[in-house]
């Protein structure tokens, strides 16, 4: 029997997305639970087909199964995977290669591997896999990527509450992609900002996984053109899917830690289409 499960979620134009209201804004933007004991769950959004996904095993193995929506044999017959562990130890075997993946390590594998198994050491601190997925073209290797392999990256200050640590995991510097990257950027003590200046990058969508955000205290994650704004408050292990058109910032209650997930077109970090912060609305 499947452990997997999916929604979708089709594309909107920015015309469409400033007249929502509230509730409509989450339910097309917001992907409020990723993680349910022993399931792979998945949201398949139409922003450059980007998959945004969450196993925890607890009693046992979870299998990556495909789905229908895919029309493929098997889930990464045309598709590559970004995994980071969020949670305790544990194991990703892929085709029968263990891979053992502590707290906040990647795994990227790559298009055209079978069969993906997702277990926990621990079913008392099961691990937390937080997944991305997106169309391939080729087959790269399957590769793990420490925190003391990522690329990192040191911005902002506590004068502007932006401090934050930008860890590069799963992007081409470090990793051969098709066209997925992921990366962790990690707030300091003091600061709640975690993307300002905020920009857009028309030629890639993003996804961000809100995580280590303190019990009772919340993050507001900001979307939409520069000169109409709009917001989304989001709690603690949630995710909210980013057009290529709409900024992706977010101010929290207190620090905390952030996934972001990218695809589309272009693999250079640094393409983006920045506003001055005075220049929002």
């Amino acid at each position: 029997m499947s452990t997997s499960h999916y929604e979708t979620r089709y594309a909107g134009s920015p015309e469409a997305v400033k007249t929502l209201d509230t509730a409509a804004l989450r339910k097309h933007f917001l992907i409020e639970k990723l993680f349910e004991a022993d399931r792979c769950s998945w949201v398949y959004s139409h922003y450059d087909r980007h998959m945004t996904g969450g196993a925890m095993p607890v009693n046992g193995p979870v299998n990556l199964d495909t789905l229908d929506v895919l029309k493929a044999g098997y889930f990464l017959e045309r598709r590559e995977l970004g995994i980071i562990n969020t949670g305790g130890t544990g194991t990703v075997e892929v085709d029968g290669e263990k891979f053992t993946l502590q707290y906040k390590e990647a795994l990227y594998v790559g298009q055209g591997k079978k069969k993906v198994l997702f277990s926990s050491a621990d079913k008392n601190a099961p691990a937390k896999f937080y997944l991305n997925s997106t169309p391939a073209h080729t087959a790269y290797p399957t590769k793990k990527v420490t925190r003391a392999e990522a690329e990192i990256v040191e911005l902002g200050s506590l004068e502007t509450a932006n401090h934050r640590v930008i860890n590069k995991l799963l992007v081409n510097s470090v990793v051969k992609t098709c066209q997925l990257q992921m990366g962790m950027t990690e707030l300091k003590a003091g600061s709640v900002w975690n993307t300002m200046p905020a920009h857009t990058h028309d030629r890639r969508m993003e996804v961000y996984f809100y995580f280590e955000v303190p019990e009772g205290q919340s993050v507001c994650h900001f979307m939409g053109q520069t000169d109409e704004t709009r917001h989304i408050w989001m709690q603690n292990e949630q995710a909210v899917i980013s057009p290529p058109w709409s900024i992706h910032a977010g101010a929290g209650t207190s620090n905390y830690t952030f996934i972001w997930g990218m695809a589309g077109e272009n693999l250079d970090y640094d393409d983006m289409d920045k506003c001055a912060i005075t220049a929002l609305r």
